[in-house]
C-alpha cells in the first residue's frame, strides 16, 4: 500500500490530472486519510504485535509534521495506522501507478519525484499543514538501517516554511540488522512505535535564510537522532 522510500525531501510531483499546472498542489483529503488509518490498523492488528507509546504526544489538533526513521516497506502503512490522527505521507511518485497508485490516491497520500526540486509536492504539503493536518515524512530519503544517520534537506524546509512541530518517531521490528533489506517482517513478531516530544525545528526567529535552513537541518538531526536512542533504551531494542 505505502510506499518503501515515503519520506523523500519533497520534489517534482506526480502524477497529474488532465487540466491541471504542473505547480498546481495535489490535494489529498483527510476524509481519504481517515480511511487509510483504519487500513493501517486492521493490517497492523492483522500481521503483527504493535505496541505504541507516547501516542498522547501528537498534537489532537492543529499542523504537525511526524518524522520516522525507515528500515521497511511496511513502515507506512504500519504508521498510518498506528498515528493517533489521520496522516499524509509523503511517497515515492513510482507507486503512484495501476492499483496501487488508485489506492493510494484514495487514502490521502502525497506523490513526490525523488529527482529533481518538487515544487508541486512542496505545495501538497504545505497545502495539509495549512490545513491542520499531519504530515508523514521519512526524512533519510530512502530505506536504510533506520538509524538517521542521513536526514535531507526537506523536512526542516517545510517545517519552518510552516510553522508546524515535528514528532519524532522511532519503528523498531520493521527492519532488522542481519535480514534482507525489504524483507517483509515475520507475522506476530513484535514492533515497536515510538513517538516523541514535539518540537521547533527553527530558532524562533522565523527565518528562513541559508544559514537558518542549515541550522534548522542539523536542530532536526540531533532531536530525531536523540529521540532514538532514548526509544531504543526505553524499548530495549
Amino acid at each position: 500500500m505505502s510506499s518503501t522510500d515515503h519520506g523523500e525531501a519533497p520534489r517534482q510531483a506526480v502524477p497529474r490530472r488532465a487540466g491541471r499546472s504542473a505547480d498546481t498542489p495535489y490535494r489529498p483529503t483527510e476524509r481519504g486519510a481517515a480511511v487509510g488509518r483504519r487500513i493501517g490498523i486492521a493490517l497492523a492488528r492483522t500481521g503483527w504485535r504493535v505496541r505504541v507509546l507516547g501516542g498522547w504526544r501528537v498534537p489532537v489538533a492543529g499542523p504537525v509534521i511526524l518524522a520516522a526513521n525507515h528500515a521497511n516497506l511496511v513502515d507506512g502503512p504500519l504508521l498510518m495506522g498506528m498515528s493517533p490522527r489521520p496522516t499524509h505521507f509523503l511517497v515515492k511518485e513510482e507507486m503512484f501507478s495501476g492499483p496501487v497508485g488508485a489506492v493510494l490516491r484514495g487514502v490521502g497520500q502525497i506523490p513526490v519525484q525523488r529527482r529533481s526540486a518538487d515544487r508541486t509536492a512542496i505545495g501538497s504539503a504545505l497545502e495539509v499543514l495549512k490545513d491542520g493536518g499531519v504530515l508523514g515524512v521519512f526524512p533519510e530519503g530512502t530505506r536504510g538501517d533506520g538509524d538517521f544517520a542521513q536526514v535531507q534537506g526537506g523536512l526542516a524546509y517545510l517545517a519552518l516554511r510552516s510553522g508546524a512541530p515535528v514528532v519524532p518517531v522511532a519503528v523498531f521490528g520493521t527492519g532488522e540488522r542481519g535480514r534482507t533489506l525489504g524483507a517483509i517482517p515475520p507475522l506476530r513478531g513484535r514492533i515497536d512505535v515510538v513517538f516523541g516530544d514535539p518540537f521547533d525545528a527553527g530558532d524562533g526567529s522565523r527565518l528562513r535564510t541559508r544559514k537558518a535552513m542549515q541550522e534548522a537541518s542539523e536542530r532536526v538531526r540531533t532531536r530525531l537522532a536523540g529521540h532514538l536512542a532514548q526509544a531504543r533504551e526505553l524499548t530495549g531494542r
